[in-house]
Order: C-alpha cells, then structure tokens, then sequence
C-alpha cells in the first residue's frame, strides 16, 4: 500500500529551529530498557529514497517475523522532502514520510532497524532516537559508516566488534556481520540496550553484511520512489 503524507503542521523550516527541537527531545531517550530477544515478535526496516529535483521522498516499512525473516506486511509513503540537506539534521528530511509508512501498517511494527543512527551522533540524537521518542517503539540504528566517531581493529570473524567512541563514552559499535567484510555501525535508538542491538543485528544478517529490514526496505522504497517519478501506480 502507499499513502501520501504531509509536513507535520510546526515542523522545522530551518537549522535553528531543527536544532532546539533536538535539544527538547534528546532527553527522553529512554536507555534503562533492554528491548525485546532477537527472534521474538516482529522487527520493521524503513528506510527512504529521494528525487531531489523534484523535491520528492519515499519511505517504506518492511514488517518481518523476527524468527523466520519472512515479510508480515510491508507500506510505503510518498510526499514532498520536509527540511533541506544539512549534516547532523537528516531526520528531519525523513521522518515525516517514516511516520506515513509505519502508520499504514496493520501489524505491530515491534522493534523498528533504522538506517542511520541513533546515539552515534554528536548531538547523541540521530534518526533512531527521533524516530523512537516519537512513536514510543524501540529502535535501534545501523549505518554503513560511522559518522563523526572513531574505533578500533574489528576482529575479522563474524561477530567481532570494537567500541564506537566519543572521548571515553561508548555511543555505539562496529559490528562485523559477514567474515572478512567491513562491519556495520550499530547504535542504540530508544529503548533498547546496545548489547541487545548488536545481538538483534546478527540476527538479522544471516547471509548479507546489512540487515534483511534494511535491505527490504531499500528495495520497496526506491521501486516507490520511481512509481511516483514515472507517474505509476503501485504495481503497474
């Protein structure tokens, strides 16, 4: 399914805007929960694609068994990008058509993977933890790369990590989610312990470096995001 979906009435116009509305909300990261086992219940992966031209985002959520990976259900979103291209501030570019995809699910999204960060941010307030403070689920972040934060040697075998720093905080880990392949950056969002988030996305790896939410997600957004492009309905 996909639903249209508009810029929140308030929503940030600027960078100053942006940056006090993470100010007010950073502090209600919830970081004392441990966050539902791997393999229990549901995990979602939304991600979003853009056509910058035409100031135009697409943003999917893809509901999996978290024991068997199988797809539950799947909803995409459609509307015009909310917030201009500044570093640090992503999520406000997404998280209006984030919010219109996880709203057209009929199944619990359980725990939400996001393609981004969470604490692993220098304002300790990415897209997982917006995302999580917004819609109370527990979320956790896994990038590609690391942001602004350094780490050490990861051990080659799958499972291996090293500490995500930021002068002496741990604010997330390198992962390695496939031997001999470049690790993944795994930060906790909202409600969710980072042992438990790493622990989440090997589950969800058992075959490829990203996880299957993520790799899903990326899939229905993009074929969205040219559906709209191209004038298509879904499906056509």
């Amino acid at each position: 399914m996909r639903t249209i979906t508009g810029i929140p009435e308030g929503w940030p116009e600027d960078e100053a805007a942006a940056l006090a509305v993470q100010d007010a909300l950073r502090g209600r990261v919830v970081r004392d929960e441990t966050g539902p086992a791997p393999g229990t219940g549901t995990v979602t992966g939304i991600d979003v694609a853009y056509d910058d031209e035409r100031g135009v985002v697409a943003a999917a959520a893809v509901v999996l068994d978290a024991a068997t990976l199988d797809v539950v259900e799947e909803a995409t979103a459609v509307g015009r990008v909310a917030f201009p291209y500044v570093p640090g501030l992503l999520a406000f570019r997404e998280i209006p058509a984030v919010l219109g995809a996880l709203e057209a699910l009929d199944a619990a999204p359980g725990l939400v993977v996001c393609d981004g960060y969470g604490l692993a941010h220098p304002r300790r307030f990415g897209l997982a933890s917006h995302l999580g403070v917004l819609t109370g689920l527990p979320t956790v972040g896994v990038a590609k790369k690391p942001f602004v934060f350094a780490h050490g040697e990861v051990g080659p075998e799958r499972g291996a990590a090293a500490p995500l720093l930021d002068g002496a905080d741990e604010v997330g880990r390198a992962l390695r989610t496939r031997a001999g392949v470049k690790p993944v950056y795994v930060s906790v969002g909202h409600r969710m312990t980072l042992d438990n988030a790493c622990a989440h996305v090997l589950a969800l790896t058992p075959q490829f470096r990203i996880p299957e939410t993520t790799r899903r997600a990326d899939r229905l957004c993009r074929d969205a995001l040219l559906d709209v492009t191209a004038g298509r309905r879904p499906g056509t």
